[in-house]
């Protein structure tokens, strides 16, 4: 079967960001759009051909259709082998996982992991390494590139492949093996995490908890791995079956959008733990009775307690968190007497650290958390790594964060999102605080002197490369923190993102509301950077 060579022309703005390539629907359902980006791939990775491919997705809208225009195109430049998820499903943590353990080339992840999902709405696409991890900005800049001269794109004329029945097919020379999306996955799973004690946990009869897989991708995997290996009661998993609009909700386990399952948690009749999962599975939320832990919390308390877990029972090498996150990890590292690195955000920073054995654990503000175990964040090995934590201290998990507390000290944190503004008013804020930076330092705002105010920027201390432009930092004496940053996973406007933070070593203290406490700063934070004025907006669309 020879291949197809059809002629194109280059569309503008196909430069993937942080987590790939993220547009509408209706813009990846264009004649050549997505082709041309697929393309792009197959002639800048030039070790796919004669290759294997790991291809899946969160199951969104457009997913399967996007699935057999890859695998046809794989066929036409020369890949030998595609493994793809059975109906089209795979997380983007277990794409990860089945590119290490088949030693594969590489992969291709469809989806636009929280954003929501729909033929109005979000899709997406980003190439995975043979490290499993997303392609670096060296890669997705060459691919970035192609895409602005491309002119021809190669296919096959062929019948779509049956992505629901697992086997093998063919199209032309090239294999299409449909695997089961799970097994591979829980299988690691199993081997990290100390399953007789949870399933201990569920069967004590005391403890009682709720997953929301959001009808994004996590609900085959925690039902499989939740209910039916560690034997959690039928209908722990809510919203477990994958649909293309998620259900008409928000695929992002958040205080705001999983509200269901926070009021579960709540009262006297509360759950004494909840959890939650997104679109495409690599981000995690941690709910106990009538509380809430951050996700900055969250990477603490994970590294602090490691060594209670089958897998990390030797201690962990090092730790690593993105920019905006807060500093609660640096504490836990600094007493461990481990590394402790602060990337720019975007799971790929992470890649060459873990790579080079430097670090063993790493998170984002952004409700992402994982390990050397993949090379993508993992929301629900975030979940069984907390459930190993509570069948082990036999504690709440108030009680586990309280301790924390006491050890290390808090860092009062939140996030305040300011979604869909105009782009334009979005960078005219960034500029007019780049140029009060230079007379900030030494400055008095409210009760607090300015130590440093800052554009970060990040050299790899693996590669040497440099990555500017990564975020506003407002430093204060005594470790206060404000941060600002556009963010890339949105299709639409532009996301202000804006991080306050706060350090009080005083046990006394650590019970207080955060947005109180936090107060002081939020209201610098605004005034500083004109945020009113230049968006338009009184109050943002998001508090975490």
């Amino acid at each position: 079967m020879d291949p197809t060579v059809i002629k194109t022309t280059p569309f503008a703005g196909q430069r993937p960001g942080t987590s790939g390539l993220r547009k509408k629907v209706r813009v990846f359902a264009q004649p050549h759009y997505l082709e041309n980006f697929v393309q792009s791939i197959f002639d800048t990775q030039h070790e796919l051909a004669g290759g294997t491919l790991v291809v899946g997705g969160d199951g969104r809208y457009y997913n399967r259709e996007a699935i057999q225009t890859i695998l046809r195109m794989a066929a036409a430049n020369g890949v030998a082998r595609v493994l793809v998820g059975q109906g089209g499903i795979l997380s983007t943590p277990a794409v990860s996982c089945i590119i290490r353990k088949y030693h594969t080339q590489g992969g291709i992840v469809l989806s636009a992991s929280h954003n929501p999902g729909g033929p109005e709405e979000d899709f997406g696409i980003k190439f995975n390494g043979a490290a499993g991890g997303p392609a670096p900005e060296s890669v997705t800049e060459a691919m970035y590139a192609r895409t602005q001269v491309i002119d021809t794109y190669r296919t096959l004329d062929c019948p779509d492949i049956d992505l629901d029945q697992l086997g093998t097919a063919q199209i032309g020379a090239m294999q299409v093996q449909v695997i089961d999306p799970v097994a591979d996955y829980a299988a690691l799973m199993e081997s990290l995490f100390d399953f007789d004690a949870i399933k201990a946990l569920f069967d004590s009869g005391l403890f009682r908890l709720r997953f929301d897989a959001m009808h994004a991708v996590t609900g085959p995997y925690a039902i499989e791995i939740l209910e039916n290996r560690l034997g959690a009661s039928p209908g722990t998993v809510m919203n477990g079956v994958p649909l293309p609009d998620f259900g008409g909700h928000h695929p992002d386990p958040n205080l705001a959008h999983a509200q269901e399952l926070v009021a579960l948690c709540q009262g006297a009749k509360g759950l004494d733990f909840g959890a939650a999962s997104d679109g495409d599975g690599d981000r995690n939320m941690i709910l106990g009775k009538d509380f809430f832990v951050t996700p900055s919390d969250s990477l603490a308390v994970l590294a602090a307690n490691a060594h209670l877990t089958p897998g990390y029972k030797a201690g962990i090498r090092g730790i690593a968190r993105s920019m905006p996150t807060s500093q609660a990890a640096d504490r836990v590292a600094e007493a461990m007497g481990i590394e402790c690195f602060e990337t720019p955000t975007g799971w790929k920073f992470f890649g060459n650290l873990l790579d080079a054995g430097r670090i063993t654990l790493c998170g984002e503000e952004s409700f992402g958390t994982g390990s050397d175990h993949v090379r993508e964040k993992d929301g629900l090995w975030a979940v069984l790594f907390w459930l190993n934590l509570l069948a082990v201290r036999k504690q709440s998990v108030a009680e586990i964060v309280g301790d924390h507390w006491r050890q290390f000290g808090r860092n009062y944190y939140t996030r305040h999102d300011y979604e869909a503004v105009d782009a334009h008013g979005a960078a005219d804020l960034v500029h007019h605080l780049r140029t009060l930076f230079p007379e900030l330092p030494g400055k008095r705002l409210g009760d607090y002197t300015v130590a440093y105010a800052d554009d970060f920027e990040y050299t790899d201390p693996i590669d040497g490369s440099v990555s500017s432009h990564q975020g506003l930092r407002i430093g204060f004496e005594g470790g206060a923190r404000i941060v600002l940053r556009l963010s890339g996973t949105g299709t639409e406007g532009a996301t202000l993102r804006v991080y306050i933070e706060s350090y009080e070593p005083d046990p006394s203290k650590h019970q207080q509301d955060t947005q109180e406490t936090l107060a002081p700063l939020i209201v610098i934070a605004r005034e500083l950077a004109q945020i009113e004025a230049r968006t338009g907006r009184t109050e943002p669309t998001v508090i975490t």
